[in-house]
C-alpha cells in the first residue's frame, strides 16, 4: 500500500494500492476496501486512481459517486 498524500489533510484515507484493474483504499479505520472495474465500473475506477495519485478528492469522490459498490471489504 501506498501512503495517501491527503493534501486537504481532511481525508479519511490513509492509503492505497492501484491494480491493472482494481484499486484497493485503506481508511484512517483501518477497513480496506477493494474496488474493481467489474464491481465499480472502469470510469470509476480510472477517476479513483488519477485521484489516488494526486493526493486530493479520492474520499469524496467514493462518498458522492461508488459508496458501496466495492468487490470486498477486508477488516
Amino acid at each position: 500500500m501506498k501512503e495517501y498524500k491527503n493534501l486537504s489533510g481532511e481525508s479519511g484515507i490513509s492509503a492505497y494500492e492501484i491494480g491493472e484493474d482494481y484499486i484497493r483504499v485503506e481508511f484512517r479505520d483501518k477497513d480496506v476496501y477493494l474496488y474493481t472495474n467489474e464491481s465499480t465500473g472502469a470510469e470509476d475506477i480510472a477517476a479513483m486512481k488519477r485521484l489516488a495519485e494526486s493526493g486530493r478528492g479520492l474520499n469524496t469522490y467514493i462518498s458522492q459517486n461508488v459508496r458501496q459498490r466495492f468487490a470486498k471489504k477486508e477488516s
